[in-house]
């Protein structure tokens, strides 16, 4: 599955990375930056539905996106149109991320930005916080219950936020029984990418109120947004669809069913 084979070059990357730099290193590092007051998760209590905008320059299901990739460009965009967050990319392997596109989205929006990134080592989270990400991506399918609750300590630690992702209801269970505190429920099944928007609505039930709920993947419309809005999602997280478009706040407003 290609969650497996991302997981195990992430893991090959961090093996790396503590080679030129410690774990105690990068850890004394973040730790001596200030302490984050959990932007994120503040951005996305919104009273109508929030925008998480994506910012990658390929994908495993789409292959290359933007191959001319104005990604200063975009996340400027974005914030102008009222996003609430942005997602960066920063996987290299399947998506073509690299750290330096946050740290140069970090130097000019103001907004928050989720680190989107295939975590599996606590290292990945004291980099996240030095290279200026205000949340980490953590995924169920790939952390046990305890480790996920470890990982959500370190983030508590740092003032960093964590979007736990789910796929399905076990999933969703760990997550919560972790102490996470804003869970996304991704709508596309890893095995053959296919994407369910139903998956979403059937999860919000098992998520308490008090939890930030976000729907990831396959939202395409302004039906779509309406769907999710009813069902009582917070905030939606959105890609390719606002990277293709020529009027990203259009495309924002249309989505929101403004216009």
């Amino acid at each position: 599955m290609i969650l497996d084979k991302l997981a195990a070059e992430a893991r090959k990357r961090v093996a790396i990375l503590k080679n030129q730099k410690s774990l105690d290193m990068i850890k004394s590092e973040a730790q001596a930056l200030p302490k984050g007051n959990f932007v994120f998760e503040k951005a996305l209590r919104r009273n109508d539905i929030s925008f998480i905008t994506e910012v990658k320059k390929a994908s495993p299901s789409k292959g290359l996106i933007a191959e001319d990739f104005e990604y200063i460009r975009i996340a400027k965009e974005y914030e102008t149109a009222g996003a609430a967050a942005i997602s960066v990319l920063t996987e290299p392997t399947a998506f073509l991320g690299c750290d330096q596109y946050l740290k140069d989205i970090r130097k000019v929006v103001g907004i928050p930005l989720l680190r989107n990134d295939f975590t599996v080592d606590e290292y990945q989270i004291y980099e996240a916080k030095t290279i200026g990400a205000d949340a980490v991506l953590l995924i169920c399918a790939l952390l046990d219950t305890e480790t996920i609750r470890k990982y959500l300590a370190i983030c508590d630690e740092l003032g960093l936020s964590a979007l736990v992702e789910a796929h399905d209801a076990e999933e969703v269970k760990s997550a919560l029984q972790g102490g996470a505190r804003v869970i996304g429920v991704n709508n596309r099944n890893l095995k053959d990418f296919t994407v369910d928007l139903q998956n979403s609505v059937n999860l919000r039930t098992l998520v308490p109120e008090n939890i930030i709920f976000v729907s990831e993947s396959g939202i395409k419309t302004p039906s779509d947004v309406a769907i999710l809005r009813k069902n009582g999602t917070d905030a939606v997280l959105i890609g390719e669809t606002l990277m293709r478009s020529n009027d990203i706040s259009g495309e924002i407003s249309k989505l929101r069913g403004e216009v």
